[in-house]
């Protein structure tokens, strides 16, 4: 152990001294800094401060923990010595950011993030290498995000160089007094919240209040506040966007931006509201005007357009790769009945539960906080590599390189002779991994209205979009008519199967494409490097082997040519840039954001907005099609439109908060904000040239 910790040290000390980041950066329009506090030294025990020092260009901020209505907020990843451990940021009491009918919350000017570092007991003594990626969204009339990667080496002598500005933002963080003590209840579209034990000195002044939770409160709304003696009534307008409903909050209340907030927790007494219906018809925002929010159907009504949706499903191009295995599947079958009709239903068991289990774990995931959408999977550069890997060997298989029988245990390959209709349950694994990423016609409101209700009735719509996929199908297999126009087995097939290799390896030529937007070159050298690995370990494997032994070297040197090349590989992923990549690919495209649409508003002009992800195949159709159609493109020069790109390949919170004030949960989503209208007008998944003149055209 001590071996290895002497190496680190020293790997990090050669980086810290011949790597290209330093204790300070510029980031485009703010400089970001690495400072120590450690009066007493770094010992066991001692009090250590890190801290990301922010020095905003005028006019120019960040976000706070709770950024508001828009924004994000600053994130730190951390690479230490092993068992030193930096906390979670100590962060000053924001201020608020107005910003036309919107509020924010965050930072401008010298900004200090402090975070508290622990020291190991076993430490003793010597240089500290210290590493620290930070992201961060800043703002002026346009966001940027910006990183910068500081790294320092920290010596054990007492460091007190920067105490000013470390006593300075521990002096504003929010004071937790054992005296107050706050409840909050629900009044009307409001939540009303009582408070006693605050300070004498916040008594009849103009307050305010940061809520930590993001998707509950309106925050641009006034603020009432009234006092009776030294009990404090705050009374919150809810939002009507709102999407959390917690048992208990955490806030700090502040008295103008000379004192340091105060924290109060509180529970929240009586069941929420349904989300939307707290507010009162005349705040209520209006609805877009089309298509009409798929929440308001009857449910019978969202569970057929689910239904639809999985059955157009089947006609998008990326699930062409598949569809053409289940079709393969069906030939080499032609004439055993009741085979066909076994595969049918386990197919459709395979897609069913495929979507419910995606769909519970996105619903998971979204419970505990994170923004994600429908399609969340292949925002990950780990994902895609994987399928691209999967596909790339299925297409080997189909070409006749190597059989998945040469290489499973006999015991394997006897229970699959004993149950094949495990292939085809498997297919429908197969088909929803590769048809997640799209949304077909109808599939869009039907989801956003899932998400927006309880897990039970979400879940149902998700099972009846595997249903409408899998009805095809089943159908097929089920009605000896539908599947007698299929030719019989014969020698075609063999050729037939080899042709069905190509459309698998183009698949693998998307997915390196999406994979190098989102994570650069050298994730695609690396993905590649892991397939020569894994073409390496399918040949070895299929090898016939003489003994126990010669099935174990065969093994032995499958895993080491894979754990090489994926610990060659890894470093491309892990230092992947979090960001999306560029939205605008020709200058009649800007990237979007709030800022944008906002601001393109208030000068008069109507905004197109095409929320798209490079692994969204539809989107790709639509933007070389219908997007770049000569009389579509003279259209929104004539009307003066400004053209939006929101790019969804990577993760970006904002984005998905707009999707689900859309009413929809991926993408493609097309929005044209006309002038004068209060909510957008949202298009169909399928752009039609007509489509987009008549919607420009319309008044």
């Amino acid at each position: 152990m001590r071996v290895l910790r002497t190496l680190f040290l020293f790997l990090l000390l050669f980086h810290a001294a011949w790597g290209q980041a330093a204790p300070s950066s510029e980031t485009g329009h703010a400089r970001a800094s690495l400072l120590l506090h450690a009066p007493a030294g770094i010992k066991p025990g001692a009090e250590v401060w890190l801290g990301l020092r922010i020095q905003h260009q005028p006019h120019w901020h960040t976000y706070w923990l709770n950024p508001g209505d828009s924004g994000l907020p600053t994130t730190m990843a951390w690479t230490l010595p092993p068992g030193f451990r930096a906390g979670d940021i100590a962060w000053p009491t924001p201020k608020q950011l107005p910003l036309g009918p919107l509020m924010n919350y965050g930072y401008d000017g010298d900004l200090l993030l402090p975070v508290r570092l622990a020291v190991p007991a076993d430490y003793r003594g010597g240089p500290v290498p210290v590493k620290l990626r930070a992201d961060f969204l800043i703002c002026e009339e346009v966001c940027i995000p910006e990183f910068a990667e500081l790294d320092t080496v920290l010596d054990a002598a007492p460091v007190a160089t920067e105490a000013t500005l470390f006593e300075r933002a521990l002096a504003a963080a929010p004071l937790t007094l054992p005296g107050v003590k706050a409840t909050a209840r629900f009044d009307g579209h409001a939540l009303l919240i009582e408070a006693s034990g605050l300070p004498a000195a916040y008594q009849n002044q103009p307050l305010q209040l940061f809520p930590e939770n993001g998707a509950v409160l309106d925050h641009p709304a006034p603020l009432a506040q009234e006092w009776q003696g030294g009990r404090l009534l705050l009374r919150a307008p809810l939002s009507a966007q709102r999407s959390d409903s917690p048992a208990s909050m955490d806030a700090v209340i502040t008295a103008g931006h000379k004192t340091p907030g105060i924290r109060v927790s509180f529970a929240v007494v009586g069941p929420w509201p349904k989300p939307g219906a707290a507010m009162p018809a005349s705040a209520a925002p209006a609805p877009a005007s089309a298509p009409p929010p798929a929440a308001d159907r009857p449910w019978l009504v969202v569970l057929a357009l689910a239904f639809l949706g999985g059955a157009i499903l089947n006609l998008m191009p990326c699930v062409f790769p598949v569809l053409s295995l289940k079709v393969l599947g069906f030939a080499q079958h032609g004439g055993e009945r009741r085979r066909i009709v076994a595969g049918g239903f386990a197919y459709t068991a395979g897609v069913i539960a495929s979507f419910l289990l995606l769909a519970a774990l996105l619903l998971g995931l979204r419970a505990s906080g994170e923004q994600l959408g429908w399609g969340f999977q292949l925002q990950s550069p780990v994902f895609v590599a994987a399928l691209a890997i999967l596909f790339t060997l299925i297409g080997f298989n189909l070409a006749g390189l190597f059989e998945f029988r040469h290489l499973l245990p006999s015991r394997i390959l006897s229970a699959r002779a004993r149950n094949p209709v495990a292939d085809d349950f498997l297919t429908g694994v197969l088909a929803v991994a590769v048809a997640s990423p799209c949304t077909a016609p109808f599939m869009g409101a039907a989801l956003g209205a899932a998400l927006a209700q309880p897990a039970p009735q979400a879940l149902s719509v998700f099972a009846a979009l595997g249903a409408g996929m899998a009805a095809p199908y089943l159908a097929a297999s089920l009605f000896p008519g539908l599947a007698s126009v299929l030719p019989r087995p014969g020698p075609w097939m063999v050729r037939f199967k080899v042709f069905m290799a190509f459309p698998m390896f183009a698949t693998v030529v998307w997915l390196l494409w999406v994979l190098g937007l989102q994570a650069g070159v050298d994730a695609i050298a690396a993905v590649l490097g892991l397939i020569v690995a894994a073409s390496f370990g399918v040949w070895v494997l299929g090898i016939p082997a003489r003994g126990h032994a010669g099935r174990w070297i065969g093994i032995g040197a499958t895993m080491l040519a894979l754990a090489g090349a994926a610990a060659w590989a890894w470093p491309a992923f892990k230092d992947a840039q979090a960001g999306t990549p560029a939205a605008a690919a020709s200058s009649e495209w800007l990237a979007w954001s709030p800022e944008a649409v906002r601001e393109a508003r208030r000068q008069g002009r109507p905004v197109f907005v095409d929320f798209t992800a490079a692994w969204c195949v539809t989107c790709q159709y639509n933007k070389r099609t219908t997007l770049a159609d000569p009389a579509v493109m003279a259209d929104f020069r004539a009307r003066k439109v400004v053209l939006l790109r929101a790019d969804w390949t990577r993760r970006d919170e904002t984005i998905t908060q707009a999707l689900k004030e859309l009413g929809r949960s991926g993408v493609p989503v097309y929005a044209l904000y006309r002038i004068g209208a209060a909510q957008p007008t949202l298009l169909s998944e399928l752009l039609s040239v007509d489509e987009v003149r008549q919607a420009l055209a319309a008044p």
